[in-house]
């Protein structure tokens, strides 16, 4: 059985197949507007780390959090920040690959 450890180790959980019938049904432009809230939430939470980091910097700056936490707090945002243009990048990739084939 495979088991999904990437992101908890507390709570795994087998992963489930979905069932053909289910994912046959969504149509194209379901699909896309599922995968725009996806990626609407994606660049949220990446706009959230980054607020959060600078609300340590700033409380660093007046004393109430310690060095460590603001540098784990900068390196998440920075780590974030850097997948989101390294997706983007194989995303533009891809498209010009698509574009550059001949029919």
């Amino acid at each position: 059985m495979i088991q999904n450890t990437m992101f908890s180790t507390q709570a795994t959980q087998p992963l489930k197949m979905l069932e053909g019938s289910k994912s046959s049904e969504a149509t194209p432009s379901e699909s896309l507007s599922k995968f725009g809230s996806y990626l609407e939430d994606a660049i949220s939470q990446i706009a959230d780390q980054e607020k959060a980091s600078e609300e340590m910097s700033n409380k660093f700056m007046l004393g109430q959090v310690d060095v460590d936490q603001v540098m784990i707090s900068s390196e998440k945002a920075l780590l974030s920040l850097q997948l989101t243009s390294q997706v983007r990048n194989k995303v533009i990739e891809a498209y010009q690959e698509i574009m550059r084939t001949q029919v």
